[in-house]
């Protein structure tokens, strides 16, 4: 039997009404479990080996340590300074060793400074066989990581404590499979639709809890992920943008077989839309339970038109937020671009700019598309629980579909 008026205002009692578990379980066995069965297999299938496709190593010896003196170098180039350094992780570990500091790359460290130096022994001359790369910021990111998780639990608890483990597992997925993937090779952009699919499922019943409104949730991100990878695809072909904008890219070409670059674009795409489409989806899911948990006789349509309502107004503050985040990143490119004077088309036109374009027009219009999506499923789910005319009646069969007839007493 389901629940009735005395459960109205608490979203665990719409959790758990018969009605709306029957509903959800046809939307997580029609739709969520083979999308995720899907891109599970495909992440077992392509699942790095530890192999790669770099053309030529560009890795180096690292070393670690604190710098006990500094004098500027002895003779030409003078843009330098020899530093003496404490070795203590790396190559030289327990010694003191001297160590090239390149002022001319903009590498600025004095006496007591932790760094971080690569380690080159076939140089001729002692001092550049170790060369400061740049400070060593390990201390203080730990301590704002630390700030921050402090923060989170003193105001979510034991929700905040599932959040982090949910970072956790997103960071874990990225550095072990997503990145590894797209360096062995793999469509990246099917790695980042098939891990972003895996790694937020696995985020989202760990930060909201295993219930109907976080399956609704789900499936609302991964549709929108999918919606916002075509969306990207097509823009950037469209575009003629090969991913050959930026200069790393540049660069990581020069050292990486067979990877596709525009793929790689795409990839960074959808995984950085991926963060907002979670929170777009839970919102939506959140704010059409609550609207049931108010009105347990509201219909579907009701339901729907309300919680448009509160997704326009997220949506127009989302949006604005993603481009100007965009936007903050290209600051540096677009002032370049105004200090040489160029015409507005043309700055609009160049590589660089014109990916973070698509990347932001993109990745809003999967936003925008997850929130009629993700509320039209929770209207499905929750949608006249509960008959206007009584509230004895008993529930229908088992046989219920999704989309069933209209309650007793509502209209159309």
């Amino acid at each position: 039997m389901t629940q009735h008026g005395h459960g109205h205002g608490d979203m665990s009692a719409v959790d758990s009404d018969d009605r709306v578990a029957r509903r959800v379980r046809l939307v997580v066995a029609g739709i969520l479990l083979p999308l995720l069965t899907i891109a599970t297999a495909v992440v077992i299938s392509l699942w790095p080996d530890g192999g790669g496709v770099v053309q030529q190593s560009i890795q180096q010896a690292r070393a670690s340590g604190t710098i006990t003196a500094q004098q500027p170098c002895p003779r030409a180039p003078t843009d330098c300074d020899i530093a003496v350094v404490a070795v203590e992780q790396g190559p030289g570990a327990g010694t003191s060793v001297e160590a090239l500091v390149s002022t001319a790359s903009g590498v600025k460290v004095s006496v007591g400074d932790p760094v971080m130096m690569v380690h080159r022994p076939g140089r001729p001359t002692v001092f550049e066989r170790y060369e400061v790369v740049d400070r060593n910021r390990t201390m203080p990111l730990l301590l704002l990581g630390g700030v921050f998780a402090l923060a989170v639990t003193a105001l979510s608890r034991w929700r905040g404590f599932a959040a982090l483990g949910a970072l956790a597992v997103c960071l874990l997925g990225l550095t072990e499979f997503v990145l590894p993937a797209i360096m062995q090779g793999a469509n990246p952009l099917v790695v980042a639709v098939c891990g972003g699919t895996v790694i937020m499922v696995v985020a989202l019943f760990m930060t909201h809890g295993i219930n109907a409104r976080t399956a609704v949730s789900a499936v609302g991100t991964v549709a929108s992920l999918a919606l916002t990878g075509v969306i990207g695809f097509w823009s950037l072909d469209l575009a003629g943008i090969t991913g050959l904008g930026s200069d790393n890219v540049g660069f990581l070409s020069g050292y990486l077989a067979d990877v596709d670059l525009q793929g790689l674009l795409l990839a960074g795409l959808v995984i950085g839309a991926l963060g907002v489409l979670d929170d777009v989806t839970v919102t939506q899911a959140a704010v059409v339970w609550e609207l049931s948990a108010a009105d347990p006789t509201a219909s579907r349509a009701k339901l729907f038109a309300a919680g448009l309502r509160v997704g326009r107004a997220h949506v127009a503050s989302t949006v604005n937020t993603l481009v100007l985040a965009y936007a903050g990143a290209a600051l540096p490119l677009l002032m370049l671009f105004a200090a040489k004077g160029l015409p507005g088309d043309h700055v609009l036109s160049t590589a660089p700019v014109a990916e973070e374009i698509i990347r932001a027009l993109a990745g809003s219009l999967g936003i925008v598309a997850a929130v009629p999506l993700t509320t039209a499923l929770a209207a499905l789910a929750v949608g006249s629980r509960q008959s206007s005319t009584s509230d004895g009646e008993a529930d229908r069969g088992d046989g219920e579909t999704l989309v069933d007839e209209p309650a007793a007493g509502e209209a159309g």
